[in-house]
């Protein structure tokens, strides 16, 4: 899996409060949303691309390698 990095992210409260409501739905954590969101639109853009980065279940969550 690739190292995760931390940052902080400074945005309005009316994107806040949409995101959080968002991941509420969709049962995820807010940063998680966040990963979500952003990694489809680089995989939309043609940003990510790469067998590493799809998502088989669907829920945003990094898709680990069992073969060790």
């Amino acid at each position: 899996m690739a190292a995760r990095k931390s940052f902080a992210l400074r945005i309005d409260s009316k994107t806040y409060e949409a995101m959080q409501g968002w991941a509420k739905d969709d049962l995820r954590s807010l940063n998680a949303q966040i990963e979500f969101v952003l990694r489809e639109a680089l995989r939309r853009s043609g940003r990510l691309s790469g067998p590493e980065n799809k998502n088989p279940d669907g829920l945003g969550k990094p898709v680990r390698n069992t073969d060790s």
